[in-house]
């Protein structure tokens, strides 16, 4: 068991996501930054898809009821077990009574552990990710509260020795400006020329209201074209009679302050989708705080299936040099 003494900010449990329900209206939620969370979980030896800890900004207080090993990945989140500072991107040893704790995030915005075994919560809709919109998943479908107790499961394919880190070319490097790669489309036509050019060339700032639902975005206002709107589609140029949202795509209502939709957001809506993100990049963006900026960068369908291949085949060789040790 783990005792949670202090939840810190907002500290879920997520997996890689609850896949195959979008149709019906339920979102993905899981990691929002799938490739932290999976390299978190190779460092333990979990299996594919164990349950861990999503924190954001402000970590959590831990008590260990049990040995344990763990695991720390994503945005700069100094740990220290009982006081003493531990590596992140490393494999580490936990024993009954210790006490993980956290400093405020340096870098990035989001950071994960990994617990041998993964955490045990309730499979719902296949997964164990935490939905708090809905209340479903996780931990009582809610973030992590004082006196909360975490049950550890048996989701553990292999032990990994203690030390085991990641090479340091494979540990992303967080910055407070951000490039994120995105696909122009579905509805980029019902922005001008001028905009749609002035969308990839603004440095936009992250606002306030960033958080798994979405990221609100600050710049300047961008023109849509002038139609008469069709029935159903409402008066304002920005809407359309009705779409589904792709994780990661981008909308902006009135033509102010875009909105990049993540892990917890609605499946559809009446908003004109001018880009998505690409998924690769979906892990990057997650990683951005308020008041640091992004720079959209359009790529092409098949640059982004590429970078996803490169993503896939680092993990790849991450499994195998962990493994080998």
């Amino acid at each position: 068991m783990i005792k949670v003494i202090k939840p810190g900010l907002q500290t879920t449990v997520q997996d890689d996501g609850r896949i195959g329900y979008y149709e019906t209206g339920m979102p993905p939620s899981g990691a929002l930054d799938q490739y932290s969370y999976g390299i978190a979980n190779l460092l333990v030896g979990n299996d594919k898809g164990a349950a861990c800890l999503e924190i954001t900004m402000m970590g959590p207080e831990l008590a260990f009821e049990k040995d344990s090993t763990i695991a720390i990945t994503g945005g700069t989140i100094p740990p220290k077990i009982n006081g003493e500072d531990v590596p992140m991107w490393e494999t580490l040893e936990v024993k009954e009574g210790d006490v993980l704790s956290f400093d405020f995030v340096k870098q990035g915005a989001r950071a994960y552990l990994a617990v041998a075994g993964g955490i045990d919560v309730p499979v719902i809709m296949d997964s164990r990710s935490t939905y708090t919109l809905c209340g479903i998943g996780g931990y009582e479908g809610r973030a992590l509260e004082a006196d909360d107790s975490l049950s550890i499961g048996n989701m553990k394919e292999r032990d990994i020795k203690i030390g085991t880190s990641v090479p340091e070319q494979y540990v992303p490097q967080f910055t407070t400006k951000h490039d994120i790669r995105i696909i122009i489309g579905l509805c980029s036509y019902r922005l001008t020329e001028e905009s749609k050019q002035r969308f990839l060339d603004l440095e936009w700032t992250v606002t306030p209201e960033a958080n798994r639902v979405g990221y609100r975005l600050k710049g300047e206002r961008l023109d849509f074209v002038p139609r008469e709107q069709p029935f159903g589609a409402g008066s304002n140029p920005s809407n359309v009679v009705d779409l589904g949202y792709p994780i990661g795509s981008i909308q902006i209502p009135d033509g102010v302050e875009p909105i990049a939709l993540l892990n917890d957001a609605v499946t559809g809506g009446g908003y004109a989708t001018v880009a998505t993100i690409i998924s690769t990049d979906l892990n990057r963006i997650a990683q951005a705080k308020t008041n640091e900026k992004i720079k959209f960068v359009s790529v092409t369908l098949d640059e982004a299936l590429e970078a996803r291949k490169e993503t896939k085949q680092n993990l790849e060789e991450i499994r195998n040099l962990i493994q080998s040790n």
